[in-house]
């Protein structure tokens, strides 16, 4: 037998170019009411969402909640080990079932707080009160709550709302494939953090549809990866999904800046992989095909399980954006889960999360958390922090992204702002804008 590990790696195959469209990206499209409520009619009943993380249910009658504009979902295990995602409403006068955003049903069914009506964990109604007096016949049974589309992947709880929907691994095709690799189901929560912001939730998918900002918004960035766009590759897929991947372990060919300040921002690295630094005062160059090969020797004794990376996984940056409102920034050791749901009632407002997932190293009951700047525990329950903009921190890279949107809402507001400009390294977010356009022209679903 070889005692060669074979390395699967991820696909950097680069997708063809899309056709796109030459619509002005105005700013209407981030404050209209009625363009609000065309993507509440015809575009977010149509697409897989996130309601939580597996994890979060581990026994029977767990549960979690999520609001999506005026509708909320509500996900639980049932006794078969089976998750249901329902629409989160009693069937007798529409009171929600449950209010918290997870939880455990100590006897085993949801009993509205209204009326006692009794649902089990698959939904059906098993009890009301004053059974005998309903003229058109008992209830039980026949008024249960709605089930809608439910799946998992990579740890997380998937539903959609189109009864009709294609399954979720067509749906995020070729994402899934290509995530697998970082066995994100092992991940553990680490970082929960919710802000209420005064911006419009495609502002966020914009912003990490681009990396044209990471000069000015994320300065410290420039001393480590190579943020140019001639050293990047943008991919867009069918379904609406696209990435990015950039170099990472070092700066590109267009650094200027002092290479002390390179060994500086990676500092935390190199010491935990035992990478000695002297050989790169005076030149860079090769300092990240050196990261590579140091965690490809010392992945197994640290614990990590790096045989379905390829070695530029081991230091770049592999972004993903997942159509509508999904960003996934993988890292070897973990993810930055980033989502902006829209307010239910005023398009000029957003729910941003913010969740790191970590991937412990074996037998690690600590690890710090270099993309967080933090220590994490495995036993720890991480709390859900919630918050306006100042309250609450994503992190210091996405709290820079986040002091900008209140202000680009704005202006996008002003009568003076005469539509977008952009260069081609910023095409996926009109990729993203005529993906809503193909959703709206579908209709009310």
């Amino acid at each position: 037998m070889s005692d060669v590990i074979e390395i699967r790696g991820i696909s950097r195959a680069k997708a063809p170019e899309p056709e796109m469209s030459a619509r002005p990206i105005t700013g209407e499209r981030y404050f209209s009411a009625d363009v609000a409520q065309a993507e509440w009619d015809a575009l977010w009943p149509r697409v897989w969402q996130v309601a939580g993380r597996v994890d979060q249910v581990p026994e029977a009658g767990d549960y979690v909640t999520y609001e999506v504009g005026r509708d909320s979902v509500l996900c639980v295990r049932g006794d078969d080990g089976r998750i249901r995602a329902f629409f989160n409403v009693c069937q007798h006068r529409g009171n929600r079932l449950v209010s918290s955003d997870v939880g455990t049903l100590a006897t085993g069914e949801f009993q509205c707080a209204y009326h006692g009506w009794r649902f089990d964990t698959t939904g059906v109604l098993r009890w009301v009160h004053d059974e005998d007096d309903f003229p058109q016949g008992s209830p039980c049974g026949n008024r249960n709550l709605v089930e809608i589309p439910c799946d998992t992947w990579a740890g997380f709880i998937w539903f959609n709302m189109d009864q009709a929907c294609d399954d979720l691994r067509s749906w995020l095709h070729p994402v899934a494939d290509h995530l697998d690799a970082y066995r994100m189901e092992d991940m553990k929560r680490t970082h929960w953090v919710t802000v209420i912001g005064d911006w419009n939730w495609k502002c966020v998918q914009d912003n990490f549809n681009e990396s044209y900002h990471l000069p000015f918004v994320h300065p410290q960035t420039l001393h480590s990866m190579n943020e140019h766009h001639s050293g990047c590759q943008f991919d867009m897929y069918p379904n609406g999904h696209a990435r990015m991947l950039m170099p990472g372990g070092g700066p590109g060919p267009h650094y200027q800046g002092r290479t002390e300040r390179t060994l500086q921002s990676l500092k935390a690295d190199m010491e935990f992989w035992e990478l000695d630094p002297s050989p790169f005062t005076s030149d860079v160059s090769g300092l990240r095909t050196a990261l590579q090969q140091r965690k490809r020797e010392l992945g197994t004794a640290k614990g990590y399980d790096f045989s379905s990376y390829s070695d530029e996984q081991l230091t770049d940056h592999y972004h993903y954006t997942v159509f509508p409102n999904l960003s996934f920034s993988m890292k070897p050791d973990g993810c930055i889960w980033l989502r902006g749901t829209p307010h239910p009632t005023d398009p000029q407002k957003c729910v941003f999360d913010m969740w790191y997932l970590t991937l412990f190293p074996r037998g690690a009951k600590e690890y710090y958390s270099n993309s967080m700047r933090d220590w994490v525990s495995v036993d720890h329950q991480v709390k859900h922090q919630i918050g306006k903009v100042g309250e609450v921190s994503c992190g210091p890279g996405i709290d820079q992204d986040v002091a900008i949107w209140t202000t680009q809402q704005q202006g996008l507001r002003s009568r003076g702002y005469r539509g977008d400009y952009m260069p081609a390294q910023e095409r996926r977010i009109r990729f993203f804008h005529d993906n809503i356009d193909r959703y709206l022209a579908m209709g009310p679903l």
